[in-house]
């Protein structure tokens, strides 16, 4: 015990440079991943009939297929139809469409819990449509959703691993190259798990306080985290 002990403190600084990386592909994901769910959501109970088909197509076909698929597909696929992206861009924009698809139904599911009646509200007192899903209906609906997609943080970082398949510097790469110069897999990916289980705890804290924090009383969409 006391030699793995050694030999993670020693990793550290190498696991470090590969954790910034997989942070940096998190959040990137994370953002790009919010912005077309929302527009898909938006799109799936606004959107007229070929805006939810396309909606609907875009969420189900990423959500249905397997994300290494994806990142293959973008990475040496795109080359072809000549689209040529770096690793980091191919990593980014994969993340981003897998992650958006998820939080699309996240997204869906906390507008849909806004009262109907908060629309006529809207539209009673001047507002158009489109004023009243901004003032109305999403800040509702943007705190509702804290619950359900604080999952998403903490899933969207542990998926950032597929991207050591095309080389990105992620923790999960340096942890390759760690293993394969000092011969033990077992302890070196042990010590990964360590990293990846202590980053993921204070994430989980982070999303529990901004939940708190955020809630509207009486009005959270049941959650069944603990």
């Amino acid at each position: 015990m006391s030699d793995w002990l050694d030999f993670f403190w020693r990793s550290i600084p190498v696991f470090l440079n590969g954790l910034w990386v997989t942070l940096e592909l998190t959040a990137v994901g994370l953002i790009v991943g919010f912005g077309l769910g929302l527009a898909a959501a938006l799109g799936r109970v606004y959107g007229s009939p070929w805006v939810r088909r396309i909606c609907i197509a875009y969420i189900e076909i990423f959500r249905g297929t397997p994300l290494l698929v994806q990142l293959f597909l973008i990475y040496y696929g795109f080359p072809g139809i000549g689209i040529t992206l770096s690793r980091m861009m191919s990593a980014y924009l994969t993340l981003g469409l897998n992650s958006g698809a998820y939080q699309a139904e996240y997204l869906r599911g906390a507008i849909m819990a806004v009262s109907e009646g908060q629309m006529m509200a809207g539209r009673s007192i001047g507002l158009s449509r489109l004023a009243s899903i901004r003032y109305v209906i999403l800040p509702q609906a943007l705190r509702l959703v804290i619950p359900s997609w604080s999952n998403e943080p903490i899933l969207l970082l542990k998926s950032t691993a597929v991207a050591f398949l095309i080389a990105v510097p992620d923790l999960m790469t340096k942890a390759k190259l760690i293993a394969a110069r000092t011969y033990d897999p077992i302890g070196t990916y042990l010590a990964v798990a360590v990293v990846y289980l202590v980053i993921v705890g204070l994430l989980n804290e982070v999303m529990k306080a901004l939940e708190r924090r955020l809630r509207i009383p009486g009005l959270e969409i049941e959650s069944h985290k603990p």
